[in-house]
């Protein structure tokens, strides 16, 4: 119903542009310069070429030229200006020149010179305004392509996060631990928050760093006594937004690896800072052994995840960079953000 409503605006916009174009053309065409008047004549030659043009526009443009039907329409092309031709020829002009136009045909080219020019005008502008119509259809799609893809990739987020929590709450249950029940209210203020705020495009950025700190405070569990993450934020100001759930995915892999790796002396470092010009620097640094498998990390679904969200949501106001070595793992990400 909405796509039928839009439709009939278009129509009714493209119907009064085509009015407003016919008369003005027809105007500029008709009117004597000396005199400030339009004959009668002028009119009926006017119709004929706007007949001419009529039939291009709604007929071998969208038939043929639409269709890269080339020949076709070019073979249409000759149709209409030999019969619009034929009109101006053995009807018009023995009805209102008979003495004098309608006496002598002056050669093809000649009435061309009459014809072309009206005619050429009124289907340019048919085809401009299709050209615009159709790049404002290609724009459109792109967007629900790419909120497509968002949708797509954010939903992918959820179950990633929950399927690695679930296995550390079931590992503390096993164990009857009394840290199970803070496990699970963690687990549900941050999943709460996944499915009900996150819907729109952006969130409050002091309202993504205050989950973020729920979101440590859960994986610190994790670690308990094997070693320490440090987690800062700078000159946070409440009038910035961000993506939600972007910089949770690299948290996330900093927790899984290094409490992979190691078993004691875990240093986690995430560091969160907004420059005056709105630029967002955000430092996630954790320790490793050289021996495992963190090759896995750069291409781990949850990372190529938010390089893809990073692609679409902020294309040419993000940088990041990753860095490894034997020890450490270090993401550099700088983002522009958005007031709210």
């Amino acid at each position: 119903m909405v796509q039928k409503q839009q439709q009939k605006w278009i129509y009714s916009k493209e119907f009064l542009f085509q009015i407003v174009l016919h008369i003005l053309v027809f105007i500029f065409y008709a009117i004597d310069k000396k005199h400030r008047i339009i004959e009668t004549h002028q009119f009926f030659f006017f119709l004929n070429y706007a007949a001419a043009a009529l039939f291009i526009n709604y007929f071998l443009l969208p038939r043929f030229f639409y269709k890269n039907k080339y020949w076709q329409f070019g073979l249409g092309l000759v149709f209409v200006f030999l019969a619009t031709i034929f009109i101006e020829e053995l009807v018009l002009e023995q009805i209102y020149f008979p003495d004098t136009k309608g006496k002598k045909f002056f050669g093809l080219f000649y009435t061309l010179i009459d014809v072309i020019p009206v005619t050429i005008i009124l289907s340019g502008f048919k085809f401009a305004w299709d050209a615009l119509i159709k790049q404002r259809e290609v724009e459109t799609l792109k967007s629900a392509v790419q909120q497509s893809q968002l949708q797509f990739l954010k939903s992918q987020v959820n179950p990633h996060f929950l399927f690695n929590n679930l296995n550390n709450l079931y590992s503390y249950a096993i164990e009857s631990s009394p840290k199970t029940p803070e496990i699970i209210l963690e687990l549900s203020s941050v999943l709460r928050y996944m499915l009900y705020e996150t819907k729109t495009a952006f969130v409050p950025l002091k309202k993504e760093l205050e989950q973020m700190k729920h979101f440590i405070s859960l994986n610190e569990l994790q670690i308990e006594e094997r070693g320490e993450v440090n987690f800062q934020t700078q000159n946070i100001r409440a009038d910035y937004q961000i993506a939600p759930l972007i910089l949770i995915v690299f948290i996330e892999n900093a927790f899984k690896h290094s409490t992979a790796s190691l078993s004691d002396h875990i240093v986690i470092d995430i560091k969160t800072t907004l420059l005056d010009n709105g630029t967002l620097k955000f430092t996630c640094r954790n320790n490793h052994q050289s021996e495992s498998n963190t090759d896995n990390l750069t291409k781990g679904i949850g990372l190529e995840n938010v390089q893809r969200r990073l692609q679409l949501l902020y294309p040419d106001t993000h940088n990041l960079t990753i860095i490894s070595d034997e020890n450490w793992y270090e993401v550099n990400l700088e983002l522009k953000l958005t007031v709210c």
